[in-house]
């Protein structure tokens, strides 16, 4: 779904469409897989919840998982849907997932990222067959 696209992000492609929630969605199964592949460390146990970090045309917005969203898809917020240029929804789009150090800065400035660690390190492997 995602590859390597620059030091700081990953480009996949995900339908995009509203949801009446207040955050960004996409399928919990895939949010969490992601999450593993891309934000885990591989030390212990760690959380899969935490928010992936995602960009579409020139917006930031943490995204949450959920049952209720089909695979393949990310559900905006009608307000932030509407400032975008996708039209007729659901709408392929071209979508950048910020890898795990660029996320981390990006959601400490937001307050949404909690953690001790201290690392680094930002080599993770292509998402491609997620």
């Amino acid at each position: 779904m995602f590859e390597v696209f620059s030091r700081g992000y990953y480009l996949g492609r995900l339908y995009v469409t509203p949801t009446d929630g207040d955050h960004a969605l996409m399928h919990n199964e895939q949010h969490e897989r992601i999450n593993e592949e891309v934000y885990a460390t591989g030390d212990g146990l760690e959380r899969l919840d935490t928010p992936l970090v995602m960009k579409l045309e020139t917006r930031h917005f943490p995204v949450h998982g959920a049952a209720d969203v089909p695979t393949n898809t990310l559900a905006l917020p009608e307000p932030m849907l509407e400032e975008t240029s996708v039209r007729n929804p659901p709408s392929l789009q071209e979508v950048f997932l910020a890898r795990r150090e660029r996320a981390r800065q990006l959601l400490s400035i937001a307050g949404g990222w909690q953690t001790d660690d201290a690392t680094s390190s930002d080599d993770w492997p292509s998402t491609a067959g997620t």
